[in-house]
């Protein structure tokens, strides 16, 4: 099992790599994020309709078949996990990516502010830039202002890239953020001279 090394964390949680038991508290956090971040954003309906006991089931079957998506969870001590995060291959269509794309980033609606997105952020950031790449993108809703605070205070920038999806027979957008990952290869445009 790894455990995070990359600060800051809020005191006393820990990051760490998801395991099939965390599946429950994953999809708890999944439909309670979504029910907290998007309410007046999506169809009330849908949010109401999302389960808990269907998304477990779900989570465990994306987490047994996950490929090469890297999942980690925020714990307490007291070992409640607060947060959860996934990255993986950017699956965008068209416009590729030469990075990694973050899944989904999502903390208990009560902690919130308490830095645990921004540790489960930082975690993942650091994983990427040390298996080489570029760039990470991330796709957030376009009226979602406090997500894309969030995301630019940790240095995402929008791209340009928005693409749509149907949620309760809503059509939402969303925009593509981007940050570089790795600072670009420095070559001086003339040899030092020789001394």
């Amino acid at each position: 099992m790894r455990l995070s090394t990359t600060p800051p964390h809020p005191p006393g949680v820990t990051i760490r790599d998801m395991r099939i038991e965390d599946c429950e508290a994953v999809a708890t956090i999944r439909v309670r994020g979504w029910q907290h971040a998007y309410r007046g954003l999506l169809p009330q309906p849908y949010l109401d309709r999302m389960d808990t006991a269907e998304e477990t089931g779900q989570r465990r079957r994306y987490f047994e078949e996950r490929g090469e998506a890297v999942n980690v969870v925020a714990e307490t001590p007291d070992g409640t996990v607060t947060g959860w995060a996934c990255t993986g291959p950017y699956r965008a269509e068209g416009r590729p990516l030469p990075g990694c794309e973050l899944y989904a980033i999502y903390v208990l609606p009560e902690h919130i502010g308490t830095g645990t997105g921004r540790a489960l952020l930082a975690e993942l950031t650091a994983r990427a830039t040390a298996a080489g790449h570029a760039d990470m993108a991330l796709w957030v809703l376009r009226d979602n202002a406090p997500a894309r605070r969030f995301y630019e205070r940790a240095g995402f920038r929008p791209d340009g890239g928005e693409d749509t999806f149907l949620a309760g027979g809503t059509l939402v957008t969303e925009v593509r953020y981007v940050s570089r990952l790795t600072p670009p290869d420095f070559r001086p445009l003339t040899p030092p001279a020789a001394g």
